[in-house]
């Protein structure tokens, strides 16, 4: 199948693929780097997280090429199966005894001695269903009955399912991702203007609703409130950041992994990888990401019909909403979400869909005229 690909008038998109294992391959480096010292003292082996995130970069990489093969058109095909799985997935971790607790949020399943988040398969199980959806019915869009608000029940039911965890991160995600996809379907602006008026009460609400998301809004608000509690993770991302300078400390010379930021490796790595590489290094990590959202939208535009336009555009909407919400978050631009960050990050189903998702866009790539 390989070699049918390659005699193909188009390839996949080269530079795509390029800027996806320059990620990947900094996300490796910077995993061990960040990780090492926790390893070491909660595991007794410093290559422990390594070792975990070569394994699901390894599979994730498999299933990448595997997916770049299967015609996307595929996807369409299988949407309502797909979508009705990840909905179940989405209930079973919310049955006690099922559902594992991890960082307060009921997310996960396990799976032998792996495990799941469920939230992460809806990402884009959401956006190949919708990507159909629009696809067939983009003419009644501009319907507030017809199109608007049957997209709105869909994606809110999601979120609402996701809110139950809770992974506010992950849902906000999901929304700003199909709220921009159902925008470029054409849905009217005074649509969008209701919308918003109802999504900030509901926000509100939520906020409300929780009192660790109000600690969250202050400490946000001024962190050093509560130095020791609710503001100690965004004082010490910041304590990483600032000293790290335009050339940083030196790859491996991070003072703050010695056990001042919570699990480095994860939620706030870009810390970390401002520290040691400095801005040149966060700013060239930033301009991968720009990179990517730009190749995407290409790709997007020039793909042969509608459902392939809008998965193009859902996937690297996606990722590129998730990478700006972590760099805010770890920059001090807004509120701790608990969210990764694409590809660089330590995660074993959210690098995996991650990967997953841009086998899917690099076979747009091949039928799009590029």
């Amino acid at each position: 199948m390989f070699k049918k690909l390659l005699k193909d008038k188009n390839k996949p998109d080269f530079l795509l693929l390029t800027i996806i294992l320059i990620l990947l391959a900094s996300g490796m480096v910077m995993v061990f780097s960040s990780s090492y010292i926790w390893a070491e003292y909660k595991f007794d082996d410093a290559f422990y997280y390594l070792k975990r995130q070569i394994l699901f970069a390894g599979v994730g990489v498999v299933a990448m090429f595997s997916f770049m093969f299967i015609p996307y058109s595929t996807w369409k095909r299988y949407s309502r199966a797909i979508l009705l799985v990840c909905f179940v997935l989405l209930l079973l971790v919310l049955i006690p005894g099922v559902g594992l607790v991890r960082g307060g949020a009921q997310s996960w399943i396990g799976v032998g001695a792996f495990s799941i988040q469920p939230s992460e398969f809806m990402k884009l199980g959401l956006i190949i269903f919708l990507s159909g959806l629009l696809a067939t019915s983009q003419k009644y869009i501009t319907s507030l009955r017809k199109g608007f608000i049957p997209c709105l029940l869909l994606v809110f039911t999601a979120f609402g399912l996701i809110m139950l965890q809770p992974d506010l991160g992950t849902g906000l995600v999901l929304v700003l991702t199909c709220m921009v996809m159902i925008f470029v379907a054409g849905a009217k602006l005074s649509h969008f203007f209701g919308l918003a008026a109802l999504g900030m009460i509901g926000f509100a609400l939520l906020i409300a609703s929780a009192p660790y998301r109000i600690s969250r809004i202050t400490a946000f608000l001024d962190p050093w409130e509560d130095p020791l509690g609710d503001g100690f993770q965004i004082i010490q991302s910041l304590y990483a950041i600032g000293p790290g300078g335009l050339m940083g400390l030196g790859l491996g010379n991070s003072l703050q992994k010695y056990f001042y930021l919570p699990e480095p490796q994860t939620d706030f790595i870009f810390a970390i990888l401002a520290e040691e590489l400095g801005y040149i290094g966060a700013f060239f990590t930033i301009g991968l990401f720009l990179l990517l959202l730009w190749r995407g939208i290409k790709i997007s535009l020039e793909a042969p019909d509608l459902f392939g336009r809008f998965l193009a555009l859902g996937i690297v909407v996606m990722l590129t909403v998730q990478a700006m919400i972590n760099i805010s978050v770890v920059i001090g631009l807004i509120p701790v979400t608990g969210i990764t960050l694409p590809f660089l990050s330590y995660g074993g189903s959210s690098l995996t869909l991650t990967l997953c998702s841009v086998g899917i866009l690099l076979n747009v790539s091949i039928h799009s005229k590029i």
